[in-house]
């Protein structure tokens, strides 16, 4: 990566080395990053990654956005009417 990167990962923890990104970070390999998992999760308080300046760490909530949850709502509310009458529901999951 171009040490003006920056790393954002949104989806599993385990897909980034931990590590190696506190090593990257603090060495200016990249120029940061942006964590809405981790692995474990949550991250220990003394975690080292967590030391390191040009981090943002959410706490699994990158998905939280208002119109991210009333779509949401809208599917679970659309399965459950489906169910209740006995069809199959529009939007299982798999």
């Amino acid at each position: 990566m171009k040490s003006t990167a920056i790393l954002v990962n949104t989806a599993r923890g385990p897909v980034i080395d931990q590590r190696a990104l506190a090593d990257a970070l603090r060495s200016g390999t990249i120029a940061g990053a942006a964590l809405d998992v981790a692995d474990p999760e949550p991250m220990r308080a003394d975690d080292p990654l967590l030391e390191a300046p040009n981090l943002i760490v959410l706490p699994h909530i990158g998905s939280a956005t208002h119109g991210t949850r009333a779509q949401m709502t809208e599917l679970a509310v659309t399965n459950l009417i489906g169910a209740l009458a006995g069809r199959p529901m529009p939007h299982p999951v798999i």
